[in-house]
């Protein structure tokens, strides 16, 4: 994951956009803008049946975006949105850290088993005492 998402968000003045504009300017398919409108995530203005986005539905997209680059759900991200308790807010995100946390203590152990492996040239990996001793198993000498 990248730590920027390299949005462009230089559209920005007092117009409104498309669509087919927007979609194009963030790199998604229409569609998607579409799903998140249908899930509540966006409300651009409407000209007729067309869709109109303006600079408060800009960020709120960029926002969407770097939250599912950081797992959060769509569901999630929605309650964020329209929860108006700063508490029940840092709960989601709480719940979303503990998330966080346990994945990086399994990409941890993982990264471990990997090294391990990686300094093992036994033939049979599970007989080597070094790649044992790197995953957490140590055999009593006897």
């Amino acid at each position: 994951m990248s730590d920027m998402l390299g949005l462009n968000v230089d559209m920005k003045s007092s117009e409104t956009f498309g669509v087919g504009q927007v979609a194009e300017q963030f790199g998604l398919a229409t569609h998607v803008l579409r799903h998140w409108e249908s899930m509540g995530l966006l409300t651009p203005e409407r000209d007729g049946d067309r869709r109109r986005y303006r600079d408060a539905d800009l960020d709120r997209i960029a926002v969407i975006l770097k939250a599912k680059e950081a797992g959060f759900s769509l569901d999630d991200i929605r309650e964020m949105f329209v929860v108006g308790n700063p508490g029940t807010r840092r709960e989601i995100m709480r719940r979303h850290q503990a998330d966080l946390i346990g994945r990086i203590v399994a990409l941890q152990a993982s990264l471990k088993l990997v090294e391990g492996a990686l300094n093992c040239e036994h033939e049979d990996i599970t007989q080597c005492p070094n790649f044992l001793k790197a995953v957490g198993l140590v055999r009593n000498q006897r």
